[in-house]
Parts: C-alpha cells; structure tokens; sequence
C-alpha cells in the first residue's frame, strides 16, 4: 500500500538531527513540520525570511501574517528569526542549510532533478528551488513514485527543464525509499505491503535491488 502525504512526511522527519538548520520545500514536504521528534532541537527555515518555523496553526493561533514561502500560514517557535529575502538567500547560498526536503516532478540516475515546470504549462517561476539545490550539501527529494497516468518519475534522464545538476542523492516516494549510488538508484526501503516488483516496474531509471529489502515501520 503507498505511503499517505502524512507517512512520507513522517519517513522523511526520521532523517533530522538535532540543531540542524532545515529548509522544506512547497507541498508534501511542509507537513515535515508536524513531525519533528520530541525533544529534537530543529530550526525550520522559509527562503522568504523565517528562521525558526513552527507547526501550523491551530484556528486560534492563525496569523494571517505569518506565511512560508508557499504562502501557507504558520507559527514561530521560540527563538525565531524573521528578516528578509536577500538575507534568507544569502544563507541559503552560504551553505548554512544543513538539509532540505524538496519536491520534485522527476529524477534521474545521475542526481539531476527537475521540479520547477512543465512545457505549456503556466507557471510562476522558479523561486528558491536552483539556490537550494545548489547551496546544499544534504538534499531529500519527496514524490510520488509515478504519474498518475503511471508513467515513472524515477528516471534514466530527466525529460523536463532541470532545477539543478548532480545534486541529489536521496529520494522518498510514496512506495519506496532510494539513494542515488554510481549511476543508479538503491533500493533502501519499501513502503509496507508494497512489493519489490511493483517498484521495480515503475522505476525507470536502472535500479539495483538488495537481497533484503525492510518494510519502513509506522506507529
């Protein structure tokens, strides 16, 4: 069975460590916020100037105000930094980010992603994305693992305009967990009841498999 939104994010929280400075991408990986480990000290960072994220909002505690860069409403811990964008970049260029969650449309074997548009299709621009990809060391790129047409997302050569080059390493999909090994993807982990030949048929990319593979384990 694939994994929900909520479970990839939770999967994806498991790989925090205490004190790192965090940056989480539009979509799937915000909710990466509601699962932080209990007394894990995480500093969550937003490219348009906030250091210091908390979880959503609760109804009483909504500030209109208060937005992450998909201008999703949020709080501030204790501690939180608010400044500007040139400063949030800066920091971001610096390569004082150490891990950012990401999503994607496709990625291939040798690390490249493409996350920022489809041809024809209208689009915003590219935002943080390139300065992300390209100030970090540490990325984690969540997705599904197919269209919904069931074409692979996972692939030899990214068909789409590339966010960035040789830069990932790590991939989190709703049926499997892969690194990114000498031109290849590495089976890791599966999603529980998902078989390795379901992943297998829809992964693209080549693909090496482990004698054993673990099912991932949800409380």
């Amino acid at each position: 069975m694939a994994l929900t939104r909520e479970q990839m994010a939770q999967r994806v929280a498991r790989e925090l460590q205490d004190g790192f400075y965090v940056n989480l991408g539009i979509g799937i990986p915000t909710l990466v916020a509601n699962y932080v480990p209990d007394g894990m000290d995480v500093m969550l960072q937003s490219e348009n100037g906030l250091l210091g994220m908390g979880a959503f909002p609760t109804e009483a505690e909504l500030d209109a105000d208060m937005i992450n860069a998909g201008k999703q409403t949020v709080t501030a811990r204790k501690g939180a930094s608010i400044f500007n964008s040139a400063d949030s970049f800066a920091m971001i260029r610096g390569g004082h980010v150490d891990l950012t969650v990401l999503g994607a449309f496709e990625v291939d074997i040798d690390g490249n992603i493409a996350s920022w548009m489809i041809p024809g299709k209208l689009v915003k621009g590219m935002g943080g994305a390139m300065d992300l990809v390209a100030g970090a060391e540490n990325i984690i790129v969540i997705m599904t693992h197919a269209s919904k047409d069931g074409a692979s997302k996972l692939l030899t050569k990214c068909s789409l305009p590339l966010t960035g080059a040789g830069c990932i390493k790590r991939v989190l999909t709703d049926l499997a967990y892969l690194e990114i090994e000498n031109g290849a993807f590495v089976l890791k982990e599966r999603a529980p009841g998902v078989s390795v030949e379901e992943i297998v048929a829809k992964t693209e990319g080549k693909l090496i498999v482990p004698e054993h593979v673990p099912e991932m384990v949800f409380a």
